[in-house]
């Protein structure tokens, strides 16, 4: 018989894998996104402001983009105050994946983002298979894969796929590092500066997977500690690049202070606003957590310690952003899919029905979901009604920004006649086209104001363009 100190010093035994071999079913969360992301893709709205950055910076050579990042300077002259510095790895992926033969068009650039999303999901699902159960792997996929706040995030051209496939590959490879295999670790690092180089915020859920090999291994974490502090490297130096280059502070504005209310909130935005799908997520995420065998130490570090750090930093300056969140909001719909298989047996297919059922509920919205922008209709009525010789002037940044976009991809003969900031609308033209924005009701006055009224012009007709995000009103001034 074994001694106390016989089984206090020996080793742990590996997590249990209880289902190591690859199953076709896995794939069925990586085909759900693909499919509900292909029904949001339909309508094919036009690009918006975020999007349209991605497709100006990615369109731009290696060298060019390295020097914007580097030099915290934009990559045209509207845009000269809005380096590419954050999420400076995106915009080379997208330059590599537009420069692949037949790729290119807005939506190939919304495509790659929801690849990435799906690989991401198969990731996860293979990582939880071989913690629990093939099951659970594949009710927690799917129940990712009808996220709003995913699905939201995946089809549209943002990096914020790519942070969902770099948290899966980590996630995997801390699994299989858990479960006995050294190599798991190899993933882990490679993954794991993935997730910080995709947005710097998942060095958060990055942190608590390395806390969750702590707390299962103790000492014997330390490889998992010195690979989770090199992996986070890449997104300090991306940081600190920002810090020096000036444009640190630069999107402060967009974030919120929670006075501490983040972890509510986050919830609140990974169920789409849904009180009932609220109430059911973080019930069924508890029941995880407390129950859930091979993965309730995992999945509450990958949850707790995001949300944790982030609080603290909130004592220090608002970070509070949806989808900067996104990475550590997926341990939520493990923790949920998980919790919903521990209920007695004869509930367990009801539960995990519900579950899928009021997530579903929850992002339908985003299937009739308005545009966010229109400059694709504002530059369709301008080559409609705009005669060769009349100025077609971009009033400020946002309108600057799709005016030059669709009018490369799809009106090129507006060329000649397109003034895009710094500069002013020309005052000898007796008829002037002015896309300007509108914020809350009001046009937004820029200096092509007074340049056309002190030119004797007045405004004749006016077509309104409203969206979701971006509102743009397109003037016709004549003398």
């Amino acid at each position: 018989m074994s001694t106390t100190a016989e089984r206090v010093s020996a080793p742990p035994a590996p997590v249990r894998a209880p289902s190591t071999r690859w199953s076709v079913l896995e794939l069925v969360p990586p085909l759900a996104v693909v499919l509900l992301g292909t029904v949001l893709l339909l309508p094919g709205h036009g690009l918006w402001f975020d999007e349209l950055f991605t497709a100006e910076v990615g369109r731009r050579p290696y060298g060019e983009i390295l020097a914007a990042i580097v030099e915290g300077r934009g990559t045209t002259g509207y845009l000269a105050d809005v380096p590419p510095s954050y999420n400076a790895p995106w915009y080379f992926v997208v330059h590599t994946w537009v420069s692949l033969p037949g790729l290119g068009g807005d939506t190939s650039l919304r495509v790659l983002s929801l690849l990435a999303t799906a690989g991401g999901l198969a990731l996860i699902t293979r990582a939880v298979t071989r913690l629990t159960s093939r099951a659970a792997g594949v009710l927690a996929g799917v129940v990712l894969a009808a996220s709003p706040l995913l699905l939201e995030q995946a089809v549209e051209a943002r990096p914020y796929g790519l942070a969902v496939l770099a948290t899966g590959g980590a996630l995997l490879g801390l699994v299989r590092w858990l479960q006995g295999s050294p190599r798991g670790l190899l993933l882990f690092g490679l993954a794991g500066a993935g997730m910080g180089l995709a947005h710097w915020y998942a060095v958060t859920a990055l942190a608590g997977f390395v806390v969750a090999a702590l707390l299962l291994r103790g000492r014997r974490a330390l490889p998992v500690v010195l690979t989770g502090a090199v992996a986070a490297l890449p997104a300090v130096g991306l940081v600190g690049v920002n810090l020096l280059n000036g444009t640190g502070a630069r999107n402060a504005e967009h974030l919120r202070d929670t006075e501490g209310t983040l972890a509510d909130l986050a919830v609140e935005a990974w169920t789409g606003g849904s009180r009932s799908f609220l109430y059911l997520t973080v019930g069924l995420a508890v029941l995880g957590a407390l129950r859930g065998a091979g993965v309730r130490v995992v999945g509450t570090c990958w949850l707790l310690v995001p949300l944790g750090l982030l609080l603290l930093a909130e004592t220090v300056r608002p970070v509070y952003h949806p989808r900067y969140l996104l990475a550590g909001l997926l341990s939520l719909g493990v923790l949920a899919a998980v919790g919903a298989l521990t209920v007695p047996r004869a509930a367990r297919a009801p539960v995990a029905a519900l579950l899928v059922a009021c997530s579903l509920l929850a992002a339908s919205p985003l299937a009739v979901r308005e545009p966010r922008e229109r400059a694709d209709d504002v530059v369709a009525l301008l080559a409609a009604r705009q005669r060769p010789g009349e100025p077609i002037v971009a009033a400020d940044q946002r309108s600057a920004t799709g005016l030059d976009h669709y009018v490369r991809t799809a009106a090129p003969q507006l060329r000649p006649d397109v003034v895009l900031p710094p500069d002013d609308a020309p005052s000898a033209a007796d008829r002037v086209w002015l896309v300007r924005r509108v914020i809350r009701g009001e046009v937004v006055s820029t200096d092509d104001d007074d340049v056309l009224l002190g030119a004797g012009l007045r405004v004749v007709d006016e077509y309104a363009f409203d969206a979701s995000r971006t509102d743009l009103l397109v003037q016709l001034w004549e003398r």
